[in-house]
């Protein structure tokens, strides 16, 4: 099979779109990208069944695209992601309350480090945190912790 081939079918380069753009909402936020994914995914199967021109296959990329994002954007949000005002309780109960390990000094105020669970997190404390101390967590803000000595 020579390259030519590769690009007389339409199907395959579709495909292929849509497989770059699925892997490229993993990088890039909002959720959009996805659904020119399934655009292109729906163009590839059209032109697997039927042998349309390139502007009808544009045609439906770009219908398919800009209906399943309008269609099912927000109901697949709500399923799958979590909003800020709606954060789940259990997202919140797996770090509040737990212990974690200060991994150098950080005076009240100011930026340091703990882990939890094996992991590196930045930390701020409302009281001086020594190396290797026992910390609780408060809270949790994106991937900031807020912590206290443990007593």
């Amino acid at each position: 099979m020579n390259d030519a081939s590769i690009f007389s079918r339409p199907e395959l380069i579709w495909f292929i779109i849509g497989l770059v753009l699925f892997l490229l909402e993993l990088v890039l936020p909002g959720f959009v990208i996805f659904f020119f994914g399934v655009g292109a995914w729906i163009t590839a199967l059209l032109c697997l069944i039927a042998n349309p021109g390139i502007n009808l296959q544009v045609i439906v990329f770009a219908v398919t695209s800009v209906l399943s994002l309008l269609a099912l954007r927000k109901i697949i949000q709500k399923r799958f992601f979590f909003s800020k005002e709606g954060l789940s309780e259990s997202v919140e109960d797996e770090f509040t309350g737990k212990e974690a390990v200060a991994l150098a000094d950080f005076k009240r105020g100011t930026k340091g480090k703990v882990d939890f669970k094996g992991t590196s997190w930045n930390a701020e404390s409302d009281k001086d945190i020594h190396e290797g101390q026992i910390v609780i967590i408060k809270g949790k803000e994106n991937f900031k912790l807020f912590v206290e000595p443990k007593k």
